[in-house]
């Protein structure tokens, strides 16, 4: 590597020598004291990957130089330290490495070309599944059906364990991957042999998982990525970014008694999506750090992608240290952090220098108040006290629908149709059910799932013991669950259950049905297991409302439970006073919970534990020894995992009956030559959508109807509906998933106005025909038509899902014409070959006439040359609608590897023509 500024240096750490590049030293002809954390970190990743090529001094000074008010327009070349996976999006990732495997022995190559070049950890966390609640075994029956639905896929990542260099996996049952990653795999300052010294660098990451942004608490510089993006950088790939702005989000005072971390984040993230920082690093600061600990830095941190923000990361400071030797980390390492941290300008202490910030903004966090967010998006905060109200307004829109198809049914039978089928009177707004041997009421509004789960809260122990407390407080009182509630505990880690048994309060939880029902998202991802058959029937039987409460970090429209329509994001101890009250239509900062064994009503500020109270539980639990014990042998799994059968070979043996692992078809007579951008000529739409799609709607995710072109697909190869597993769990097989792309069930095609479902119109020789999405792109691909997506603001918002590209271009599209773009997922189309085009600021679909039913051609894409496109939009009557579109192709390295036809394609050339 060049080291055009010589600042090249040399740093002892406790009698180990180490090599670095000096910011200090570039600091003599640049003023980078100014410069944001995060800059700081962007600018010796450039000085240590210079390399005349991808990184040059230009791409140095040009970062040293950068100015906080300009918009960004210069490109770099980043390259992390390392990459972390998880289950869901790693699967793809390894099947496309095996493919890659294969491909490049076709083209002359050999297979260890193909190879992780940078330490790259998967951990699986993203298939448990709460099958079984509320009992003692549900942690190890869950187990048990986890390993037995997803054998053939975790003994697929065993052979990539064993074939892959700089590959590890962390098995099922330990823990959720971003918590593993803050609390054991995170290095936070790495080493490496180069040239025969040992180098010190920045830890930074990516992440196959938008939430990687947790590991930002800690200082490490990480975000969330695409499955490609992500291959790429394993395969030693830097990623094209644009220099971004920097927002300083200043934090002063500390929590109020009542209000949690999980109210802090919710707080930061409403502001600053306010503020717009999609595309932005966001950098927090200020006085209030040292009232913040770790775990609510990370739980910020963890946030980034519901704000909009590529990272919200915090410095290095004496709390990082703190938590570095909490969990177990080695005095060598910490040494490490703290000296390389003070030598290179990293430290943050009340001496620190200001930086300089694209904009900032500021929250006192002592005025933070207990929160919720929701029911469908989180950066939709609503005060507890409002809860009720929010509740409310929402359902109107609902029941509005229901008294609509009541009426419907009415009208059915006064016409003599027959009876109807089930409630004959669905405007009632409940059903009575009998549940474990009790005959209650269940109404709109009833809380079906109550869930302790997801990466963002389960990491924190006030939070955590704070729900333990809280628990053992109601108890106390005869408090317990409603009984239609599901109510589940997935710990982040094996510690949190450790800390929660040692304070003596998962027995309390338990008392409350908050049985330990596996290590993993759960609940969070969609994985909240079917609803207690009773209560699935009163919700059909009274077409009723019901809602869930998870401590999770999102709650897009159908992501937790297809028969639950609102669901809201609250702390863990909220979510344990919600499954007593059993219901959102409930003001608890006024109404009582229930009604204690005293006959006397108990209220939520009865039962609330103190800040001091969890402080003294956290001292008392929470220490080192756990951390050390649980990471021990973190990669070496049970007897489940060891006795899994998996191949050996260089070469993967794909098995052409698998419907879980198949060998994709990227690679399909792929040559050595490169080729061209071209016009796109005779398209139809495929889908007309508005704003807000998110990967969450386009990705195949959640559970396989028997009806979908999926499940058909499934049933014709012999799988039983029970056996159908999820989506994510089978992303490693594009037959299933691309026949999952488009087909959320509340994903809206704006052919038929506001109708929920993955269904389009398909124009071929005769009238229009309704069908599957799916169904009308194969007609359209055996017909030869290249077709197109039109879409509003924000396309593609949500998780960093690379199957909402793969299927995307697998159902043959050739571009997305949006109003705007997420960020993740437009650098995803274009990894996969599909050309993201935006709409002139002001033009839309709607203000341009467009409805779908044209033949659109684009053209003066001069072979990705061009930044505008013409698009022709020809209706059945001759007439055109002509408009100029932004080819969203940002940088020139993107175009390069479009007119390789994806990403893959390029890092697959450039390695098989190595010797």
């Amino acid at each position: 590597m060049s080291d055009s500024f010589a600042t090249r240096a040399t740093l002892d750490v406790n009698g180990t020598s180490y090599t670095y590049y000096s910011l200090p030293k570039l600091g003599e002809r640049f003023d980078i004291a100014r410069l944001p954390y995060s800059m700081k970190i962007l600018l010796e990743n450039q000085l240590r990957c210079e390399d005349g090529v991808s990184v040059t001094p230009e791409h140095i000074q040009a970062v040293a130089e950068w100015q906080a008010s300009a918009e960004p327009d210069t490109e770099v070349a980043f390259m992390p330290a390392r990459v972390v996976l998880q289950d869901f999006t790693g699967v793809p990732c390894v099947v496309d490495l095996a493919a890659m495997r294969d491909a490049v022995v076709k083209l002359g190559g050999k297979p260890e070309q193909i190879n992780p070049q940078i330490p790259s950890e998967l951990v699986i966390d993203h298939s448990i599944q709460v099958d079984v609640f509320g009992k003692p075994e549900a942690l190890d029956l869950n187990g048990k059906i986890e390993f037995q639905r997803n054998k053939e896929r975790y003994g697929f990542l065993r052979w990539g364990q064993k074939a892959f260099d700089n590959f590890k996996v962390v098995p099922p049952n330990t823990g959720i991957v971003h918590q593993v990653n803050l609390e054991n795999l995170a290095r936070v300052m790495m080493t490496a042999e180069r040239d025969g010294q040992m180098l010190a660098y920045p830890d930074t990451v990516f992440g196959t998982d938008s939430h990687t942004t947790m590991i930002n608490g800690i200082g490490v510089l990480g975000w969330g990525v695409g499955g490609i993006e992500a291959e790429a950088a394993m395969l030693g790939q830097p990623s094209s970014m644009l220099i971004p702005q920097v927002v300083g989000f200043k934090l002063t005072g500390k929590l109020p008694e009542g209000a949690t971390a999980t109210d802090l984040v919710l707080t930061v993230t409403q502001m600053l999506r306010k503020h717009g920082v999609v595309g932005k690093f966001v950098e927090f600061y200020g006085d209030g750090l040292q009232h913040l600990p770790l775990a609510d830095r990370a739980t910020i941190g963890n946030m980034a992608p519901e704000y909009g923000a590529t990272c919200g990361i915090f410095p290095i400071d004496a709390e990082s240290l703190t938590y570095l030797r909490l969990s177990g980390r080695s005095e060598e390492q910490i040494a490490l952090v703290e000296a390389y941290a003070k030598a290179q300008g990293l430290w943050h202490d009340a001496n620190s220098p200001h930086a300089e910030y694209s904009a900032t903004l500021e929250l006192d966090m002592g005025q933070v108040q207990p929160s919720l967010a929701g029911p469908k998006r989180p950066q939709d905060r609503v005060l507890l006290q409002d809860l009720k109200s929010n509740y409310r307004q929402n359902l109107s829109v609902f029941t509005e629908a229901r008294n609509k198809r009541s009426g419907e049914i009415a009208d059915f039978i006064a016409e003599g149709g027959g009876a109807a089928v089930g409630n004959e009177a669905t405007n009632k707004g409940y059903a009575d059910i009998e549940i474990d041997g009790n005959k209650v009421r269940l109404k709109d509004g009833a809380v079906v799932i109550a869930a302790i789960t997801s990466c963002t809260n389960t990491s924190n122990p006030a939070v955590m013991l704070g729900a333990g407390l809280l628990a053992r407080n109601a108890a106390a009182k005869g408090l317990t669950r409603a009984p239609w509630v599901k109510t589940s505990l997935g710990p982040g880690s094996l510690v949190v259950t450790d800390y929660l048994k040692k304070a003596g309060l998962l027995d309390d939880l338990e008392k409350l049905g908050f049985y330990v029902v596996g290590y993993g998202c759960t609940t969070c991802i969609g994985n909240s297991g079917p609803l207690p058959t009773e209560v699935s029937a009163g919700i059909a039987e009274g077409d009723l409302v019901v809602t869930s409460v998870l401590s999770g970090n999102r709650n897009f429209e159908g992501r937790i439970h297809s028969e639950v329509k609102m669901n809201y994001l609250a702390s863990p101890p909220l979510v344990v006073a919600y499954a007593i009250a059993g219901t959102t239509d409930i003001d608890l900062s006024s109404e009582p919970l229930g009604t204690g064994s005293d006959g006397q009503p108990v209220y939520l500020r009865d039962i609330w534990p103190s800040n001091k109270e969890i402080g003294d539980f956290i001292a008392r639990t929470v220490g080192p020894e756990m951390f050390k014990n649980n990471y021990a042998d973190v990669f070496k799994g049970d007897s489940r995992w060891n006795n899994i059968d998996s191949p050996d070979g260089d070469l993967y043996a794909w098995d052409p009956a698998s419907t879980y692992i198949k060998n994709p078809p990227y690679f399909d007579g792929m040559t050595m030559q490169v080729g061209q951008i071209q016009d796109v000529h005779g398209a139809r739409v495929l889908g007309l959508f508005g704003d807000s799609i998110t990967t969450d709607h386009i990705s195949p995710a959640g559970n396989i109807k028997k009806d979908s072109p999926a499940g058909r697909f499934l049933q014709e190869r012999g799988v039983q509906p029970a056996d159908f597993n999820s989506y994510g769990s089978r992303r490693g097989n594009d037959d299933v998933m691309v026949r999952g792309t488009f087909a959320n069930i509340r994903i809206k095609n704006l052919f038929f106005g506001g109708e929920e479902g993955g269904n389009t119109l398909y124009f071929g020789s005769g009238e229009p025909e309704k069908m599957a999405i799916y169904d009308a792109a194969m007609k359209y691909k055996a017909d030869g038509v290249p077709l197109v997506v039109l879409a509003g603001k924000e396309y593609g918002t949500g998780s960093s899902r690379d199957w909402a590209a793969k299927g995307t271009l697998l159902q043959g599209v050739k571009a997305v014409i949006a109003e705007s773009f997420e960020r993740i997922h437009r650098s995803n189309l274009v990894g996969m070959g599909v050309l993201p085009l935006q709409f002139d600021d002001g033009q839309s679909a709607t203000s341009l006439g467009l409805d779908g039913t044209e033949i659109y051609d684009i053209t003066g894409l001069e072979d990705g040359a061009a930044k505008r496109a013409l698009v022709t939009a020809s209706r059945a009557d001759g007439r055109q609608v002509k408009f100029q579109v932004k080819v969203m192709l940002l940088t020139p390295k993107e175009v390069e590897y479009f007119r390789h036809g994806g990403l893959l394609h390029y890092v697959l050339r450039q390695l098989a023509a190595r010797d």
